[in-house]
């Protein structure tokens, strides 16, 4: 698939309906998805298919998501530079 329409699509992925889960994922999708390996995107993927509210509570720290990976990667993503 073309890079720029699997872009769009995650973009699209990205847009949760609150301003700060769309700028949290919207700036990792920016800084750390290129240089992401297949496994990271994956984990991201499966991040973008959380319900909203269980995100907001990972990126808050009121809870720790189940998987290492994902703990992992929303850690990161709670410390990209604004």
């Amino acid at each position: 698939m073309n890079d720029d329409v699997e872009l769009r699509r995650l973009r699209w992925k990205c847009r949760r309906g609150m301003k700060e889960l769309d700028q949290l994922l919207e700036r990792w999708l920016d800084c750390g998805y290129p240089e992401a390996s297949e496994r990271e995107r994956g984990v991201f993927l499966a991040l973008l298919d959380s319900e909203d509210d269980r995100l907001w509570r990972w990126f808050l720290g009121y809870e720790a998501p189940p998987d290492a990976e994902l703990a992992t990667l929303v850690q990161r993503i709670r410390e990209l530079p604004v």
